[in-house]
């Protein structure tokens, strides 16, 4: 191979290496899909736990008890006394509602010194209950939520049943004692204050009968939430601790349950001072507040706040004070890293002096008393396969992957037919699909068919070039001579001889020994032609012998090619390393075929390359 063509080559196989580089990269799979602004920490933290959230409820349900009452005449008889020395002495107006105000306050701030229990006893049937925060932490059914979640003290009960079962008895004693007053119009001060006085009696002199505890999770609704016909399941106590400030942490299991939304357990070490805590749950500030509907009020609700320090209580049990606001319903709730995992189980807040909740400080149970006690039951929390699949949907889904999304999200629903929000998602996913928002990347055995389809295509067409270039370079055929009409034509040798032609070469006419056969005849003996031995050609060269047989004077030589008669047997040349050249018109004939197909000329070309590269020195 000369220089220049070294020099060609070379350049030629570089550019097409880099055409089929450029190739690949224009039909590379796309970087990931713009997403847009980055979906908040909040966001995505919502969506994964919300699920695992539910709102748990514990019911008290027996008959109340309470006495009727009356005044002891002796400590009223001493009371009007001072009522009359102060309107002397100018203490007090002495106008009826002004003496009035004194006697009621004088008797709501001692209320067994003025009134006493009497006959007949009045009774009512009064159920009452709170409602809190779980989280399920194993696919069948445990449950954590907090110790006062599930048990309240006798002092608790007392005051609960005396708020919600007895008003229609408060109200009542309330209105004999003003009507006892003749001809006194109370305002509604005046009614307030004097009700106080027999809550206070009630709740004191209460006795409960047949007391029955309850504890049920309020599974929420497809979508989300929970409303009058949300199915109550009953939950069974496995574990309970001390209410705080104790390790104020239950255990509940319900039972019949595969395949249930789970938050996964993560460590104290995972979040130190400054980080960013994230609590989940149902806040009876919204929950308690009669102008929102049923179904969106008991909704899971997410706030967030830094983590301020680490406490602990007298008893020694460590708590975290955190600014994330919180409220009365919260108790029990998860308490979220910015990584998705609970670092603890929100317990209580701190209160105004009117009793009202506060947000300025909220008290979390840290994880490691949660795991502590989960092994003293050897319950092992682990993630379920809903999570699972539900958390994968959610990452294509904030990617804009809707097509990949939505089997994922129909995957889940199978799974756990009563999850409360991948309904919604399915049909967001298919409206994005839709409306032409999906950002789906192709699959990556897509992107590389196409591009080796591409750059076969332009190694296909850099070759044509190539041949169509050299085709135009070539030199006219020597006078005489034709250009060989096709592959199996006869291979030229040096001086004008030549190899025998292959016979049925799929041409009319084939030459043979120097002779025109026509079609379909098959020699059987020939004489040599010129008086030349076979295989020799006009000018004394003698071309090398066929490979279909070996020469029997080399070593390890083959048969003979002479038949017993003396004539040559012609069999189908192997194609000769030389490559294909220009064939020597026979004695007496004209030149070959003029009339062959032009891509004869580009096959022979191609021939011709070929032999140059199989026998170029080593040293080119």
């Amino acid at each position: 191979m000369d220089g220049n063509f070294r020099k060609y080559f070379g350049r030629l196989t570089g550019g097409m290496a880099a055409m089929a580089a450029l190739a690949l990269i224009a039909v590379a799979a796309p970087a990931s899909a713009d997403t847009g602004d980055e979906i908040p920490v909040g966001t995505r933290l919502a969506a994964r736990t919300h699920p695992a959230v539910q709102l748990t409820s514990i019911t008290y349900s027996g008959e109340v008890v309470v006495p009727s009452n009356d005044v002891k005449q002796a400590a009223w008889d001493q009371l009007t006394n001072e009522a009359t020395q102060a309107v002397l002495a100018g203490k007090i107006p002495s106008d009826e509602r002004s003496i009035a105000k004194f006697f009621f306050q004088r008797v709501a701030a001692d209320v067994d010194r003025y009134l006493q229990p009497v006959g007949p006893e009045r009774t009512v049937k009064a159920q009452v209950g709170g409602m809190c925060t779980g989280w399920w932490v194993t696919p069948d059914g445990y449950m954590v939520t907090g110790a006062h979640c599930v048990q309240m003290s006798d002092e608790e009960l007392s005051q609960t049943f005396a708020q919600q079962a007895l008003a229609k008895f408060n109200k009542q004693d309330a209105k004999n004692m003003i009507n006892a007053l003749r001809n006194f119009e109370a305002d509604k001060e005046m009614v307030e204050l004097v009700q106080q006085i027999y809550v206070t009696f009630n709740s004191t002199h209460l006795e409960i009968r047949g007391l029955q505890k309850s504890l049920s999770v309020l599974q929420s609704l497809p979508g989300g939430g929970v409303d009058k016909t949300a199915k109550e399941v009953p939950a069974e106590l496995v574990s309970v601790g001390e209410s705080y400030p104790g390790k104020d942490f239950a255990l509940l299991k319900v039972n019949g349950q595969q395949n249930l939304p789970t938050v996964p357990l993560g460590d104290d070490t995972d979040v130190q001072t400054g980080d960013t805590l994230y609590i989940s749950g149902f806040p009876g500030l919204v929950t308690n507040t009669p102008w929102f509907s049923i179904e969106s009020k008991l909704d899971p609700a997410l706030t967030e706040g830094p983590y301020n320090a680490k406490r602990s209580t007298q008893e020694g049990v460590p708590y975290i004070q955190t600014q994330a606001p919180s409220y009365h319903g919260n108790s029990g709730g998860p308490v979220f890293s910015r990584a998705g995992k609970v670092i603890g189980m929100l317990i209580a807040g701190t209160v105004s002096e009117n009793g009202e909740a506060s947000e300025n400080e909220s008290f979390v149970l840290p994880v490691s008393i949660i795991k502590e006690k989960l092994n003293e039951k050897n319950v092992k929390p682990s993630a379920s396969l809903t999570t699972t699949k539900y958390n994968e949907a959610l990452d294509d889904f904030f990617q804009r992957h809707y097509k990949d999304a939505l089997p994922k999200f129909r995957e889940v629903q199978a799974l756990f037919p009563s999850h409360p929000y991948v309904a919604k998602y399915i049909t967001d996913s298919q409206q994005a699909i839709s409306s032409g928002k999906d950002e789906t990347p192709q699959p990556m055995w897509l992107w590389i068919a196409i591009g080796a389809g591409v750059l076969i295509v332009v190694g296909g067409g850099l070759l044509l070039l190539v041949l169509m270039g050299r085709r135009k370079k070539a030199p006219s055929s020597p006078q005489g001579q034709s250009p060989s009409p096709a592959y199996g034509g006869p291979y030229p040798g040096s001086n004008g001889g030549g190899y025998p032609a292959q016979v049925g070469g799929g041409y009319d006419r084939q030459p043979v020994n120097g002779q025109v056969l026509p079609q379909g005849w098959q020699p059987q003996s020939l004489p040599p032609a010129n008086g030349h031995q076979p295989g020799r050609t006009a000018g004394g060269y003698e071309a090398p012998r066929p490979r279909d047989y070996d020469d029997p004077q080399r070593p390890g030589g083959g048969y003979d090619p002479q038949r017993p008669d003396g004539a040559t047997q012609y069999v189908r040349p192997a194609p000769s390393p030389y490559g294909q050249q220009q064939p020597q018109a026979a004695p007496g004939q004209g030149p070959a075929d003029s009339n062959a197909p032009d891509v004869a000329d580009l096959e022979r070309e191609i021939a011709e390359l070929r032999r140059q590269l199989q026998h170029r020195p080593p040293d080119a």
